[in-house]
């Protein structure tokens, strides 16, 4: 048993964390060349009822393996091309290509499908307020042709008359994996919110609100029929390829089970969901509420004005264009707590010197067993600075 104020053995993820840099293309301290991070995507994907879809990856994934994680992937040049290559500054921002990928990805894993009818299909409507109606046998059977790279996404939903819906996704954060760690990911975050079903309120209000909220961050939130909900937002899991479970719940609700230690949740997705469980629902709400229409279009606007600011840390730089590489600034000596502390303001090795910054206000505490990170917090840089004040040498470089 590990006496008090001492540290369990480091795990192999605590010392691939606590031993990346952001500075050079080498890692001098491992004294190996640097991973090259390949591009991915990942949908933070809001239903009717303003809850987030997690799915639980299987035991033997070659990431995250047993955590719940968002629906995402890799980028793949048979369905999305060209993929900028790794010297160019476009691989680590926001484009089409990722967003494409994101859709597909999301379909591939849920067969939840972010699309809209083809304006120049004749037998699709061209409404934009409503998404693409596919029969659930033709989903089943194409999620799996599409993940065998028998069809390519793009060539299959042009089938259906459909188009990808890539403008109703939003931009929310980059991440770079940290140098050290031997698979490395630039992963382009979105958020996307489902259209409000009319069973999510008693009100009469067909659509919602974005009063005050820049058009080019309004969303696709009209309420769609009851008769169409089960198609566009039930999600369902990959039969165990890649995950065993597909399911929405509050933010709140996960970081909950998180804390109890129920689930698994790696620092991004902990990260992401604490932001925006201060919205979806609102802090002091139940999180079984049920919500009206307009208290849920309110909750989701209130998001998307979130988005336009930089988090409070005066960088200037919005939510969509922030780039987290998670660094270790020490362990945490208050109090004999021996978590990480990650700091979320380091842009990578690939960044370096491009002006890319992330969250500089806020802070990751994390204890990483061999299972994977557990205890996970999001702290306020300044207060665990506070804390570590004077605890002597060894504390967090903050």
């Amino acid at each position: 048993m590990t006496s008090p104020g001492s540290r369990s053995p480091k795990s192999d993820l605590e010392k691939q964390y606590t031993s990346s840099t952001s500075s050079s293309k080498v890692d001098r301290k491992a004294k190996k060349e640097i991973a090259i991070p390949q591009p991915s995507s990942s949908v933070l994907l809001i239903s009717p009822q303003n809850q987030i879809l997690l799915l639980h990856r299987i035991r033997t994934s070659s990431s995250f393996p047993s955590a719940h994680v968002f629906p995402g992937g890799n980028l793949d040049l048979y369905h999305e091309s060209p993929i900028p290559p790794p010297s160019s500054p476009s691989r680590h921002v926001d484009s089409e290509v990722y967003r494409l990928g994101a859709i597909r990805e999301c379909f591939e894993e849920s067969g939840i499908l972010l699309a809209l009818p083809s304006p120049q299909d004749p037998s699709q409507k061209s409404t934009k307020e409503a998404h693409l109606h596919i029969d659930h046998k033709e989903i089943s059977r194409a999620r799996k042709e599409i993940h065998s790279r028998n069809i390519k996404f793009s060539t299959w939903l042009a089938q259906q008359g459909g188009i990808p819906d890539i403008e109703s996704l939003h931009p929310f954060t980059r991440w770079i994996t940290p140098s050290n760690l031997p698979k490395r990911f630039t992963t382009q975050m979105y958020i996307y919110f489902l259209p409000l079903s009319s069973s999510s309120s008693s009100s009469s209000s067909p659509s919602t609100s974005t009063e005050g909220v820049n058009q080019s961050v309004t969303t696709n939130q009209g309420v769609e029929p009851e008769t169409e909900k089960e198609t566009h937002t039930t999600p369902a899991h990959d039969g165990g390829i890649e995950h065993t479970a597909a399911e929405f719940a509050h933010c709140s609700t996960w970081l909950e089970k998180a804390r109890k230690g129920e689930i698994i949740l790696f620092p991004p997705q902990f990260y992401l969901m604490e932001l925006l469980s201060k919205f979806l629902p609102p802090a002091g709400a139940e999180s079984n509420s049920s919500f009206s229409t307009e208290e849920l279009s309110l909750q989701r606007t209130q998001v998307l004005q979130f988005l336009q600011g930089d988090g409070g840390d005066a960088s200037g730089i919005f939510w969509g264009d922030k780039v987290m590489s998670p660094l270790s600034l020490g362990i945490k000596k208050r109090n004999g707590d021996g978590k990480v502390i990650l700091g979320l303001d380091g842009q990578g090795p690939e960044l370096e010197g491009r002006g890319r910054k992330g969250d500089a206000k806020r802070v990751v505490l994390v204890r990483f067993g061999k299972e994977g990170p557990r205890e996970v917090e999001v702290r306020e840089r300044r207060e665990v600075l506070e804390e570590e004040r004077g605890v002597g040498e060894g504390g967090a470089k903050l």
